[in-house]
């Protein structure tokens, strides 16, 4: 088995993490990806969140035609702020050490990484999927390493990734670029645009019904 780990907000989700995911699971030839809503994400604004049930029932609603997308609600049931490293553990102990595990992220989350909790540890529990814009040169991939970790990861150009002493690696996927993003999505609906194949449609009616980002 080998799994990803797709968490984020998802506030809401649309078309952009699907379609990323969709890719991402083709690439790397994996049997499963789960979506993961976080409670309170460190690095974000809350105000703008919905509350977390409504975030994952959308993701819910979202992935139930996909038969290898899943949902977890493991960071929603953690109070207060949700951390990679207790996710990647959590699934770790629910699996084992059978299946390989990816936790997949953009890059502009991993060029951030240093500021995550024990980011040190990160890369000696799992492997990582990095996703990369269409034209990312090849040859910056060797400066994105936090200095603090550089000795511990042998890089290969050739295959685009960096090999932990652990053995996990980290490895980069270029995806297809949609320039769509939640914050557009809520800013659309608070200027009454309309958010129509930004989204499916099943989510737009769920944001409409509900009243959600119109302040």
């Amino acid at each position: 088995m080998r799994i990803g780990l797709f968490g984020g907000t998802f506030n809401p989700v649309h078309w952009g993490h699907l379609r990323s995911a969709e890719e991402i699971r083709e690439m790397f030839d994996l049997n499963q990806v789960i979506f993961i809503p976080t409670n309170i994400p460190p690095h974000k604004e809350s105000k703008e969140i919905i509350p977390a049930h409504h975030r994952l029932r959308m993701l819910d609603i979202a992935v139930d035609k996909n038969t290898c997308f899943f949902t977890s609600d493991v960071d929603l049931k953690r109070t207060g702020k949700s951390y990679s490293i207790e996710t990647i553990n959590h699934f770790k102990q629910t699996f084992g050490e059978e299946p390989n595990i990816f936790f997949v992220l953009g890059m502009d989350a991993f060029l951030d990484i240093n500021s995550w909790k024990s980011y040190q540890e990160l890369f000696s529990l799992c492997n990582f999927i990095v996703m990369t814009r269409p034209g990312y040169e090849a040859k910056e991939l060797d400066q994105i390493i936090p200095d603090q970790i550089m000795k511990d990861f042998v890089y290969y150009p050739d295959e685009r990734k960096f090999i932990h002493s652990s053995q996990f690696a980290i490895y980069f996927g270029e995806i297809t670029s949609l320039d769509i993003s939640s914050h557009s999505i809520r800013t659309f609906i608070k200027n009454g645009r309309s958010i129509k194949y930004l989204l499916p449609e099943e989510i737009e009616n769920y944001v409409k019904e509900h009243k959600f980002y119109l302040t």
